[in-house]
């Protein structure tokens, strides 16, 4: 016979080990490292689009994968200590926006790295081929600015046709971007008017510059800082009353007029696939880098009609969505 004190010994030595047994059991899962430059709040749909994919290769968190998420708070002197933690935590894959992969890159030679990136990841030393990729890393190219301002320049001089200055915002990480702006809107016989923010104060003092400049229309260049300031960025131009092109539907979402653009959301989807694949066994250099094929162009009718503006309908016939 089992005495009531031999039974709450059993029950207590086992309720003891079940912790154990879970921080073994999750200690043994594999990790996904999700590192960005930025604050958590405005990408918290990053996160989950990971979660999709790796959901779509099988892999669900907290049940057979672990996601470990860093974040820099826009401060990128964080990113090396952040990736060197990674690292340390023995991450099986690192999944990270442009600043975050070149800090990860430098931590680790020999950890998986998917980077999503609207740059050319060959020009910036990634890989040294989109179809083979070499080293460690590979990827989803979304495609900002720097390769859709010609074309978002012109959906903006279609929209705002009287607008003969029109300002570009620009980080300057991204200035890059800025030839095949500008060239487009000189093509239109725009003049162009360039102001650089990296930083909240400048993103104040940039929208009075482009007022004193005369600038009839705006068009926002790329980066994780203008994406982390979109509410901010469209209540300001708001508040100026000047139309503006973004290159995300985020902005258009958050009340901005209008965006031309590939999906952020499903390129960290893909980025999920990605290091689902590779938990799987394959290798980088057997993933090549991905590539947008079909863009959208969103168009908000409610804050156009704010700022006065008919939407012509040709731009109406050619969006994929338009926002009410």
């Amino acid at each position: 016979m089992i005495r009531r004190r031999e039974v709450l010994t059993l029950l207590g030595g086992a309720a003891a080990a079940w912790p154990v047994a879970a921080r073994a059991q999750q200690s043994a899962m594999p990790v996904i490292g999700f590192l960005r430059n930025t604050i958590a709040p405005p990408f918290a749909n990053l996160v989950v689009e990971v979660r999709k994919g790796l959901s779509e290769e099988g892999f669900i968190e907290g049940r057979n994968v672990i996601i470990e998420q860093r974040w820099a708070d826009n401060q990128p002197e964080r990113l090396p200590e952040l990736a060197a933690d990674l690292v340390r935590r023995k991450a099986a894959v690192i999944v990270g926006n442009t600043p975050a992969v070149q800090a990860a890159k430098a931590a680790t030679q020999t950890i998986p790295i998917i980077f999503v990136t609207g740059e050319d990841p060959v020009t910036t030393g990634f890989v040294t081929s989109l179809n083979r990729p070499s080293g460690n890393l590979t990827g989803i190219v979304f495609f900002a600015s720097g390769h859709l301002g010609a074309k978002r320049m012109e959906l903006l001089c279609e929209l705002v046709p009287k607008a003969g200055i029109i300002a570009v915002l620009m980080d300057p990480m991204f200035a890059n971007e800025l030839p095949a702006v500008e060239g487009a809107g000189r093509a239109l016989g725009r003049q162009i008017v360039v102001v650089k923010a990296a930083c909240e104060l400048e993103l104040d003092a940039a929208f009075p510059q482009m007022v004193r400049a005369g600038a009839g229309a705006l068009l926002v260049g790329g980066g994780s800082f203008f994406s982390s300031q979109r509410r901010w960025l469209v209540a300001l131009a708001a508040r100026h009353a000047i139309p503006a092109i973004y290159d995300a539907r985020d902005h258009v979402e958050a009340g901005g007029l209008m965006s031309y653009a590939t999906s952020t959301s499903d390129a960290y989807r893909h980025a999920g696939l990605y290091a689902g694949r590779i938990l799987k066994g394959a290798k980088t250099a057997e993933l090549p880098v991905m590539q947008p094929t079909t863009f959208e162009l969103v168009i908000n009718r409610k804050t156009a009609t704010e700022l006065g503006l008919t939407i012509p309908q040709t731009l109406l016939v050619a969006a994929d969505e338009i926002i009410e």
